[in-house]
């Protein structure tokens, strides 16, 4: 028998659809206006005729590619793909631990060890910069693309929790029938768990790989040869003149993520909302 849809409901719902669709018109635009920026053939934002460029063309992606003398966007491609992929990996081998450690183990510093992350959380990662500059000034790894593999993966372990949350809705008794069997502690998590556990592994991969494929403060701090920039810091240092570059740039280093996020999004989906079950 089909619902009759009565008046008051269907406003309500016209109203929620019309505030969706301002809501996404209000996101999309600033998109939308910059990939028509990218195709400005002048090359400069003081050219355009209002909000959109007067003429358009391909020469700004051309000149990305081409024109390095200066500004060597595929150098910086090249770093950032590589300090994103390192970082990842990485960061991801440390956090899955982390979380089925909590998740799974129990021991006297278990507890203290969660209110003191949860804690630390709730504060800026940027405000550890000048320990973070000094550190890294100690170790001699300014200037090293390394060092700031080294600490986005350290800092990755803070976000376990969303991860341990995945841990806890696989029920503990698995793991106990497996131990009766004869299998090891190490035998439980690799051959039992991790192949339950793809959503929150590909959330957590997708995460791990987008920070520092999009930061700019941390690179910034670390880097001062222009070889090393990432293009967060390399699309930053161009002249004012040379917008529309900066606009191809910004467009050409989203597709990956944009291409990530339409393959992967419904294991991440999966891994977000099974992770926030528990705490």
């Amino acid at each position: 028998m089909r619902k009759k849809w009565s008046v008051g409901r269907i406003f309500d719902t016209g109203i929620t659809y019309l505030i969706l669709i301002v809501v996404a018109f209000v996101f999309f635009l600033p998109c939308l206006w910059l990939i028509l920026a990218s195709f400005s053939k002048s090359g400069t934002i003081y050219s355009f005729d209002g909000f959109f460029p007067k003429e358009y063309s391909l020469a700004s992606f051309q000149k990305l590619f081409t024109d390095t003398a200066l500004y060597n966007y595929p150098k910086w491609f090249m770093n950032t793909l590589f300090v994103a992929t390192a970082s990842c990996i990485l960061g991801t081998f440390l956090v899955i631990l982390t979380a089925y450690t909590m998740s799974r183990f129990e021991f006297k510093a278990r507890k203290p060890m969660m209110k003191t992350t949860m804690v630390l959380g709730m504060f800026p990662s940027f405000m550890g910069m000048t320990a973070v500059y000094l550190l890294m000034t100690q170790f001699n790894l300014i200037n090293h693309l390394w060092g700031l593999i080294l600490i986005y993966a350290a800092g990755a372990p803070m976000g376990y929790l969303t991860q341990k949350g995945f841990f806890d809705t696989i029920p503990k008794a698995i793991d106990e029938a497996a131990r009766i069997d004869g299998a090891t502690n190490f035998q439980v998590f690799t051959k039992i768990n991790l192949p339950l556990s793809k959503p929150i592994i590909v959330y957590t991969a997708l995460t791990s790989f987008t920070w520092p494929w999009s930061d700019f403060i941390l690179p910034k701090l670390l880097l001062k040869e222009k070889d090393l920039y990432t293009v967060a810091v390399g699309l930053m240092s161009l002249d004012e003149t040379e917008f529309a570059r900066f606009a191809a740039g910004s467009v050409f280093i989203a597709v990956p993520i944009v291409v990530l996020y339409f393959f992967l999004v419904k294991d991440m989906v999966n891994g977000m909302a099974q992770g926030a079950v528990k705490g």
